[in-house]
């Protein structure tokens, strides 16, 4: 069944039945406050007709007196506490041989329904006590044909079923316009979809009107998504055309090495001897970017963090020695507490500041200053050296793979442009943030903020 059709039955019934509550409640309310009217007014009739009513009047005069309010398809009687009718005026034979005298001490009515000639009718009966010396005497009862009720009842009913079948087309055609607008845009998104499945091209949904509901914002959505879509195999292109470039370079020269080899032989050996240290320099080249984007490829699948509690400071302090026995650099610590904790994944977090040192190593000669400082919400750790610095107009693109500011001098320090991707993917997983600050000619600072939670 299609989304249109389920929203047209749907929307359909659940008017009729808010049309049928509301209707019950129209005709309950109708027939209730109807016979609530008739009621009083008869009860104010009998009461009239006790007061006026004598002691020492004959039974004449009694009847005299109720015959002047008698009214169409009515009786009025008086009953004797045993039952009997003493006094009696009719103007619809019928109704006093269906309905029988009964004696009342107190105030009471009746609503009885009676059929006659194929149709139902109500009659509505009051009793009303007479009194004598504080002593209930009799009874006086008047009943009296609802004929006003009936007639209301049968036009209240007949109105009430058009508006419900009124109701119920209306809906109909309200809720066929309703699926229409809510599947304007679901269709377009579908055609987009099947387009973009056969093409294989992502394309956007025209918004022609702005609605500003929740399927504009849907549609909204779906254009974003396929823009970063749009961008991530832009990115993706990218990504191959230059991981095949930089691994087709050493490959060529290993290549050429070997070639010149097969062909020369091993004549020279110190000629030998060179060809190999450059074709075992360029096959170690293209081991580490073959294992910077087996790491890249880690951080972007988002894999699980293996999450504890570790110190910043005692962490950055292993990584600094390390770092000064292998390359003999001045690297000045700056912090003010011993104990900096943090709940991370300590080899990631170690592997960013190893990225971060290595870079400052390669671009710099002189010191290089790390700073950790504790905040409220966060641990901040700080990397500067005071190297080549990089461009102001570089600073944007400088975690993009492959990308580096100076690709001759990248090559000689042996970088592949993926450090800074590694790390940016690293602390995205920890919901933190990289920041570079850089003055060409002058140094660098990164800036790592690491949430303690």
């Amino acid at each position: 069944m299609k989304i249109t059709t389920k929203i047209n039955l749907i929307t359909t019934a659940w008017i009729l039945c808010v049309l049928v509550a509301v209707n019950a409640v129209v005709f309950i309310s109708f027939m209730k406050i109807t016979v609530n009217m008739e009621e009083d007014i008869l009860l104010h009739k009998a009461q009239n007709i006790v007061a006026e009513i004598q002691k020492d009047d004959s039974p004449q005069e009694i009847e005299k007196k109720l015959t002047t309010y008698l009214t169409n398809h009515s009786f009025i009687r008086i009953i004797q506490p045993d039952s009997q009718i003493s006094s009696e005026v009719s103007s619809d034979h019928y109704l006093i041989t269906k309905f029988k005298g009964e004696f009342s001490s107190e105030q009471e009515s009746q609503r009885s329904t009676i059929r006659q000639a194929h149709k139902e009718e109500q009659i509505l009966i009051v009793r009303v006590p007479i009194l004598s010396e504080g002593k209930v005497v009799e009874t006086l009862e008047i009943g009296d044909r609802l004929l006003g009720l009936e007639l209301g009842k049968d036009v209240l009913l007949s109105i009430l079923t058009f508006c419900t079948l009124l109701g119920a087309g209306l809906s109909l055609l309200g809720g066929r316009w309703l699926s229409n607008v809510i599947m304007r845009p679901i269709s377009n998104m579908i055609n987009t979809m099947e387009d973009i499945e056969q093409s294989g091209i992502p394309k956007k949904i025209i918004i022609q009107h702005e609605t500003k509901d929740e399927l504009q914002k849907m549609a909204v959505t779906f254009n974003r998504m396929m823009g970063r879509l749009d961008a991530n195999l832009d990115k993706q292109k990218q990504f191959i055309s230059d991981a095949s470039h930089e691994i087709k370079t050493p490959l060529t020269i290993i290549k050429s090495y070997a070639d010149l080899l097969r062909r020369r032989r091993i004549q020279n050996e110190e000629k030998a001897l060179d060809v190999i240290d450059v074709i075992h320099s360029e096959a170690t080249r293209i081991q580490k970017m073959t294992e910077r984007l087996l790491e890249l490829a880690d951080t972007e699948l988002e894999n699980t963090l293996e999450y504890k509690s570790l110190n910043v400071i005692t962490l950055c302090q292993n990584v600094f020695n390390q770092f000064k026995e292998v390359y003999d650099r001045e690297i000045d610590f700056h912090y003010q507490e011993d104990s900096i904790m943090v709940i991370a994944d300590e080899l990631k977090i170690k592997q960013v500041i190893i990225i971060l040192l290595d870079n400052a190593i390669k671009y710099s000669t002189d010191k290089i200053d790390v700073y950790v400082k504790d905040q409220l919400d966060s641990t901040v750790i700080r990397v500067k050296d005071y190297g080549i610095g990089i461009p102001e107009n570089e600073i944007e693109n400088i975690f993009e793979r492959f990308y580096r500011v100076d690709k001759a001098r990248s090559r000689e320090t042996g970088g592949t442009g993926l450090g800074l991707s590694i790390a940016k993917n690293i602390m995205n997983q920890h919901n933190g943030e990289i920041k570079v600050v850089s003055t060409d000619g002058k140094g660098t600072e990164v800036v790592l903020s690491l949430p303690k939670r």
